[in-house]
């Protein structure tokens, strides 16, 4: 680093002694060297965790938008500056996409380089023999016995071939490597992380994730609106949507009824009819066992109750029926929910209260003891005012804006009724009704298509596939030696930590038919030795 950062100095120096100043080229030839080292990678690859941990701790917009809603709510100058530096969607903020791409460029542009120098020390012949085989870390000599130099390089030569080493061939020595996989290994990891990146992209660009709350007896069909959520990439295209319907048949749930872990889920069975234009099929769909639907996946994400009610205005006229999903809130299943009757005459009703499979009221207030339908009851508050016309404006079904409503009340006291299955409770005042017939299951089901996951689940195999090459593949250097009447055998292993150097040595030595001994005194020392290698060496690894 020192003679490169020199000689960029003077490269820039002016003849008078002063600097001159970088042209446009040799600029950009300097940033694109910076943008390209492995340390520039690294640090890049920890920015791109680091930025990824707003996503975790701040609730995202796509994904979470009622909580975000909340979020700013309760803290409405915070939420104001985490828009404006994009942590509501920190995926799909320029800051991210600008790390992100710049660890794809600079993975790129260190690989390509090296894979080049591979492919060129690959080529290359094994290095020549050193003249002082002695001073490397193991060797062994023996005497030549009467047998010809030729008969001894012959027979090593053939040894290690048979074992596959690449060898060359001098005229009184023999020289052998091995291990060039291990840096081939380590450039296939770091290709792989850009294949990763790229099936990443993939997945961003063109696919989508949407979810859906089905109740039973009612049905899904794979269209826009039928979506609470969906999230899509940039290069999402609505018209190529799986054309199917789903419908939820049943739902049965398992709760442990004993003292351990009494109220712990045991099993979620959603039975479903799928249609599809090749026909209709009736299937299962569980916990971790997606149903595919062409290039689509359906999971089973959640369930729930929806109380079902039948709500009639001051007229006497029902105007509204049906299941109404309720949240859970809690892991024995007390669920909140609204009931929004905008179409009661001359008022508008609303309802706003807890479903309680298994309800008890006490000290710390309404709850259920138990996340199974034992005793389920229905607690509500009631509202009502003037009729106002559609907007059209979206509008969050599980919560209620009061706004122009007055809550029902008995003597000056807000009305809170409780009630069980076919309960019927008469509004004072204005006047109405709720009955409470009963409850279905509900089940919240997400629908996928990420068309990058087969890159990206490749790449990471072939990553560690690369890995474990690169951390157990021994490169080494094994040597021979006739010189005189003595046979020098010697090895060198070019990774750190390796074990077995002296067996391959002793058995060099031994399959060229010599016997090691101590033998005659080395020769004294006449300079340094020539460099070991007359071609380039791999590459150094790199992490």
């Amino acid at each position: 680093m020192r003679d490169r950062d020199e000689g960029r100095t003077a490269s820039t120096a002016a003849p008078g002694g002063g600097r001159k100043r970088l042209g446009v080229l040799e600029a950009l030839r300097i940033a694109w060297a910076q943008l390209t080292s492995m340390r520039t990678a690294l640090l890049l690859l920890f920015l791109l965790a680091l930025a990824a941990i707003p996503g975790s701790l701040v609730p995202q917009r796509p994904t979470a938008p009622l909580k975000v809603r909340d979020f700013a709510a309760q803290n409405p100058e915070l939420a104001v500056w985490y828009d404006r530096l994009g942590l509501f969607d920190v995926y799909g903020s320029p800051w991210f996409a600008a790390v992100y791409l710049l660890l794809f460029v600079s993975l790129i542009g260190c690989i390509v380089p090296r894979i080049a120098v591979y492919a060129k020390a690959v080529r290359a012949r094994p290095p020549a023999t050193p003249r002082r085989l002695d001073r490397l870390p193991e060797w062994v000599r023996g005497p030549l016995a009467g047998r010809r130099p030729s008969e001894v390089l012959d027979a090593a030569e053939e040894h290690l071939r048979r074992r596959r080493w690449r060898v060359r061939r001098d005229d009184d020595s023999v020289s052998a490597e091995r291990g060039y996989v291990r840096e081939a290994g380590n450039l296939v990891f770091h290709l792989s992380l850009v294949v990763v990146l790229v099936g990443l992209a993939w997945t961003s660009l063109f696919g989508f994730r949407g979810t859906a709350v089905v109740v039973v007896g009612s049905g899904f069909t794979n269209t826009l609106t039928q979506y609470d959520e969906l999230t899509a990439g940039g290069a999402f295209d609505p018209a190529d949507l799986e054309p199917f319907t789903l419908s939820l048949d049943d739902f049965a749930v398992e709760f442990e009824t004993g003292s351990v872990q009494r109220g712990a889920a045991r099993s979620f069975d959603a039975t479903v009819t799928v249609r599809t234009s090749a026909g209709e099929t009736q299937q299962h769909l569980t916990v971790n066992e997606p149903l595919e639907i062409g290039g689509t996946e359906v999971h089973l994400l959640g369930h729930g109750y929806a109380p079902i009610v039948t709500v009639r205005d001051a007229n006497g006229d029902v105007a509204y029926s049906g299941p109404v999903v309720f949240l859970p809130q809690d892991g024995n299943f007390t669920s909140s929910g609204v009931i929004k009757v905008p179409d009661a005459r001359p008022y508008r009703m609303a309802f706003e209260g807890l479903f309680l499979p298994t309800g008890t009221v006490d000290t710390a207030g309404p709850r259920s003891l138990f996340p199974d339908a034992l005793v389920p009851e229905l607690v509500l508050n009631a509202w009502y005012g003037e009729p106002v016309a559609a907007s059209g404006a979206p509008e969050n079904v599980y919560t209620l804006d009061t706004t122009g409503l007055t809550q029902y009340t008995v003597d000056g006291a807000p009305v809170a009724m409780r009630l069980s299955p076919g309960d019927t409770y008469d509004l004072p005042g204005p006047g109405g009704s709720i009955t409470f017939e009963g409850y279905k299951r509900w089940a919240k089901i997400q629908v996928s298509r990420t068309p990058g996951t087969w890159v990206t689940l490749g790449a990471v195999a072939l990553a560690v596939t690369g890995l474990s090459v690169s951390l157990f593949v021994r490169p080494r250097r094994l040597w021979l030696r006739v010189a005189g009447g003595t046979v020098v055998a010697a090895g060198l292993d070019k990774a750190d930590g390796r074990t077995g150097l002296d067996e391959d040595v002793a058995e060099l030595l031994a399959a060229a038919g010599v016997d090691a001994d101590d033998g005659p005194d080395p020769p004294p020392d006449d300079g340094p030795d020539p460099p070991p290698d007359d071609g380039p060496d791999p590459p150094p690894r790199e992490t």
